[in-house]
């Protein structure tokens, strides 16, 4: 049997998995059950039946001993181990695991913190995008990848000012067919049930949040009519008043005029934050994936100075700032050790390659014994989770112009604090960015 939380569920007939660790214990609890039949019409969520409806007449609850042994009866036990070594070491909460059988859908909500959210006085609790995964993919990585999304998350929402606990969702499963009711049906009642609000992420198309708004209220980010635009903006936006204190702490500028930045990716985030960068004055170093999107870029700004590199090379180039926007995890042992700038300051998340914080800070002393600049990406990469919080809240009336210059407001201002107590602590910034808010997650 493949090494997988849904592999018992599926040979037992069961379609739900929820994990719970309590780090001040160090006490672990696992219960399934089967909650739905398999041939459900998803499609009929929030028509016919709801999130609360009993949707089989033959439920069945295992309980913490009785799930422990059913993942051992299958051989999983060191697995199901191995997952609760994660929770534990990154102090989660635990996960949420549903299963349709139709196409093969497995919904994880990754939870680190619960405690930002449980006294918010609004239906949801948490909050973070929901992206998908390949069928192929190793599920361990998955969880690894939505863990540490997920831990990162809380951390913004201090960062910001929000009052959601934080998590991310991951879906393994085939490429979304927006036109399928009925997929999208359960990928709205599974929202529903974990009570995050969110938006599309990798891997999920824009158009995800349009086909599931007639389901959920929780699919803000990327609707169609969204008064305030994509998400990247303000997080681009404030990314680059972030930088623009760094490079004033670093070098000395009041300004990015004539400094070299290598952007890698020009996505949702990546393309206008390359926009932002040449409108300060910056050279740029650029690579992505899709050369359409490169044409772009050169097109909109014909003006600008702007190398081309492919994507293997955006780590080898010589430049003043490492501007990260596409993927996280690229920033091993390895990669720091022959980066050749002199800070690394972007809007990707997770950008040290880690799985929990004493992993994080010990890439990050490696990057200050290099002199190069760098802090935790969640100071700066913010806008999104601010954007999705005030869709989330004001819907029809959110204003753009507000959202923008709060991102830029905030971003800066914490930058400015992260690094200068960092300094005056002798410690790195993510040292001093972790110091400054885990007493207000971990309580």
């Amino acid at each position: 049997m493949k090494r997988s939380l849904y592999e018992p569920l599926i040979a037992e007939g069961l379609t739900s998995l929820r994990l719970r660790y309590d780090y001040r214990t160090d006490k672990e609890y696992i219960i399934a059950a089967k909650e739905w039949d398999p041939d459900i019409d998803w499609s009929q969520y929030n028509k016919t039946f709801y999130m609360e409806s009993m949707l089989t007449e033959n439920d069945v609850r295992l309980n913490n001993k009785e799930t422990r042994a059913m993942f051992e009866k299958y051989g999983l036990t060191d697995y199901l181990n191995e997952v609760f070594e994660l929770l534990r070491r990154g102090k989660f909460f635990g996960m949420d695991c549903f299963y349709s059988s139709y196409k093969d859908m497995r919904f994880t909500a990754n939870i680190h913190s619960f405690v930002l959210g449980k006294n918010n006085k609004d239906h949801a609790i948490y909050t973070g995008g929901i992206r998908r995964h390949e069928k192929d993919e190793p599920e361990i990585e998955v969880i690894i990848d939505g863990l540490n999304l997920g831990r990162a998350e809380s951390h913004k929402h201090v960062a910001a000012g929000l009052h959601y606990g934080g998590g991310k969702i991951t879906v393994q499963a085939d490429p979304v067919d927006l036109e399928d009711q009925k997929e999208l049906g359960f990928l709205s009642y599974a929202l529903d049930r974990v009570r995050f609000f969110t938006g599309p992420d990798m891997r999920y198309p824009v158009e995800l949040a349009d086909a599931m708004a007639p389901f959920t209220c929780y699919i803000t980010a990327g609707l169609k009519n969204n008064p305030i635009g994509p998400s990247g903006d303000p997080t681009a936006w404030g990314v680059t008043a972030a930088m623009k204190e760094a490079v004033k702490f670093k070098f000395g500028k009041d300004s990015l005029e004539g400094l070299k930045i290598a952007v890698m990716g020009l996505g949702a985030v990546g393309f206008p934050q390359a926009g932002y960068l040449i409108e300060n004055g910056a050279d740029l170093i650029v690579c992505d994936l899709d050369p359409k999107a490169i044409q772009q870029l050169k097109e909109k700004y014909p003006e600008a100075n702007i190398e081309v590199v492919d994507a293997n090379e955006i780590l080898n180039v010589e430049a003043d700032i490492l501007c990260p926007c596409a993927i996280g995890g690229f920033l091993t042992e390895e990669v720091i050790d022959n980066l050749k700038v002199k800070m690394v300051f972007g809007a990707a998340n997770n950008q040290l390659h880690a799985t929990n914080i004493e992993e994080e800070i010990i890439l990050a002393k490696r990057l200050a014994a290099r002199d190069i600049l760098y802090q935790e990406c969640w100071i700066q990469n913010i806008g999104g989770v601010m954007s999705g919080a005030v869709m989330y809240r004001d819907g029809a009336n959110a204003d753009r112009q507000a959202l923008m210059d709060r991102a830029y407001q905030v971003c800066g201002e914490r930058t400015k604090i992260n690094l200068q107590e960092a300094k005056e602590l002798g410690i790195t910034p993510t040292e001093n960015a972790y110091r400054s808010v885990e007493s207000k997650i971990y309580v």
